[in-house]
């Protein structure tokens, strides 16, 4: 490989220009920007590669003495990373909550990067901060829904925050936690508040013994993030077990008040609207009035779920929704935006200023940009993809897409419950499902006796295992697998497929090609056969 000239006049033209319109970047640049789904296709290698393999590629911990030409550096990265990424553009993609994008934003991520400004203070980033304000307050209405004199009142105003961007939904349940705590355990004329004092002495000023935080064992493994930076500590995440994947109602009472009574006080109950496993929604309205009955803080991490309130027809799923102090979404989810688009929302504009740091040299009192209230210092412009996104898709084009998945998430669940050898394990109720590989003697397991039954299941849950890694290295397409209890099977933790129908150029030829691969894969295996020979007894 030759080497590129070090000097001076060399780095100059690399900060200004191109090496020339036939160089390989702007090949990949005209290619992207043609037909995304063909460059990925073409350059995404479609076969068995070990991670082990990859390493090889990029072993080595010294930093290159020598610059490199642009477009042979843009070769080697075509061939050692672009060839053993994952192509989550693909259609038959649908493990994760990654998905095709727009192709607008490859032009919008050239403008950002170009532009790169940074919303930490508006005098890096000017007319971003009004943006990322508006976007905000975008959000915030697609929630709370208040009025007009409400949004012209708090919008701009620099002594308030509707809420934060993150660079995603583990940043903003960290600052939706950080602005309860505290809130919690502020200033009252006596004591100067935790942020000041910590929390030692925020435990003997206010008289707790502990302060904790509750959800249902499906809540995401950012929480558990969130009481190790608080200093609340693990032992404080109160994860209550729901085989129901719900959180309910009358157990979060129950645990609460036990919790409270020992001497603690519950500081927040995280109701969840989209779980990561399942899609299942907690019953957010009566978790706001239990929240009430204690005390707490009501934040609703809907990451995922959050962009069913474009859907005039499954809004409802979140309802209560409004009543949160501060929710939690992620605009790179359901929303389609590049990563890096989490926001935290706050349903008082006065909250986040429970958070409020200045700095004289940047972070200056009065000012409007939204850095003094964010856990972030430096931020790119994300909230300009959002933005953009709001206003090209709309209301309407949103509900359409949400509208969409859900309807193929049950479509699929048919195509499942329909076919001998599959068995769906949670229906969607967003469009996230659960289910896996049953051979049709099988059909009465539930009915058998629990060891009996539970034999069976651990042969199923090797199957399932075994299937989704073999799909997996065959890369034509990609589901992904969990443990969850199944309450038809007393509760047992089983393994399954987990499916993620977000992706708007899938179809049902796709999800039928998914299946037929599975069976086949799974024929092949000695561990089939033996499950297909067992001969269940008759039920009387």
């Amino acid at each position: 490989m030759s080497k590129a000239e070090v000097s001076l006049d060399h780095l100059f033209r690399v900060f200004t220009k191109p090496e020339h319109t036939d160089s390989t970047l702007a090949k990949i640049e005209r290619h992207l920007s043609d037909n995304i789904s063909d460059f990925l296709s073409q350059h995404v290698v479609t076969k068995k590669t070990s991670l082990e393999e990859i390493e090889k590629d990029f072993f080595s911990a010294a930093v290159p003495d020598s610059p490199e030409f642009v477009s042979e550096h843009a070769e080697a990265l075509l061939d050692k990373l672009v060839a053993h990424s994952v192509n989550t553009y693909a259609p038959t993609f649908i493990g994760h909550m990654t998905s095709a994008l727009p192709y607008f934003h490859l032009s919008l991520a050239k403008l950002l990067v170009g532009l790169n400004q940074n919303l930490v203070k508006i005098e890096t980033s000017k007319a971003f901060t009004p943006l990322e304000r508006q976007t905000l307050g975008m959000m915030h209405n697609l929630i709370y829904q208040q009025n007009d004199a409400f949004y012209e009142e708090y919008l701009h105003n620099a002594n308030h925050s509707l809420g934060a961007f993150c660079s995603g939904g583990t940043i903003a349940n960290i600052t939706a936690l950080w602005v309860a705590r505290n809130q919690l355990l502020g200033p009252d004329g006596k004591f100067p508040g935790v942020a000041k004092a910590g929390l030692a002495a925020a435990y003997r000023h206010y008289g707790y013994e502990n302060i904790g935080i509750m959800s249902s064992n499906r809540g995401h493994y950012s929480l558990s993030k969130t009481v190790d930076i608080l200093g609340i500590g693990r032992d404080n995440m109160l994860t209550v077990h729901s085989p129901s994947q719900q959180l309910e109602a009358e157990k979060a009472l129950a645990v609460g008040k036990a919790y409270q009574e020992q001497g603690n006080k519950l500081l927040a109950i995280v109701g969840v609207a989209g779980t990561t496993e399942t899609g299942h929604v907690d019953p957010l309205d009566e978790l706001a009035d239990v929240a009430k009955e204690l005390g707490c803080w009501f934040h609703v991490d809907a990451a995922w779920g959050g962009a069913t309130l474009f859907s005039e027809a499954y809004r409802s799923k979140l309802a209560g929704i409004e009543k949160a102090d501060s929710v939690t979404i992620d605009a790179h989810k359901q929303m389609y935006v590049p990563m890096g688009a989490g926001m935290a929302l706050f349903k008082d504009p006065r909250h986040s200023n429970a958070v409020r740091h200045h700095a004289q040299y940047i972070l200056r009192q009065g000012s409007k940009d939204l850095g003094a209230t964010t856990l972030e210092g430096s931020r790119n412009g994300m909230a300009m993809m959002v933005y953009s996104s709001l206003h090209i898709f709309g209301r309407r084009g949103y509900e359409l897409l949400i509208d969409k998945s859900i309807e193929q998430a049950k479509t699929f669940a048919a195509m499942i419950d329909a076919h001998p050898d599959f068995e769906l394990m949670t229906a969607p109720i967003l469009s996230l499902l659960t289910y896996r590989l049953r051979p049709s003697a099988l059909a009465k397991l539930e009915d058998m006796p629990c060891d009996e039954a539970s034999s069976i299941n651990k042969k199923l849950d090797s199957l399932t295992v075994r299937v989704q890694k073999q799909q997996r290295e065959a890369g034509r397409s990609f589901v992904s697998r969990t443990r969850i209890e199944i309450a038809k099977y007393q509760g047992e933790t089983t393994t399954v497929f987990r499916v993620v129908l977000a992706n708007p150029l899938t179809t049902e030829s796709h999800l039928s090609a998914i299946l037929d691969e599975q069976l086949e894969i799974a024929k092949t295996m000695k561990l089939w056969s033996e499950l297909t020979a067992i001969v269940l007894p008759k039920i009387a």
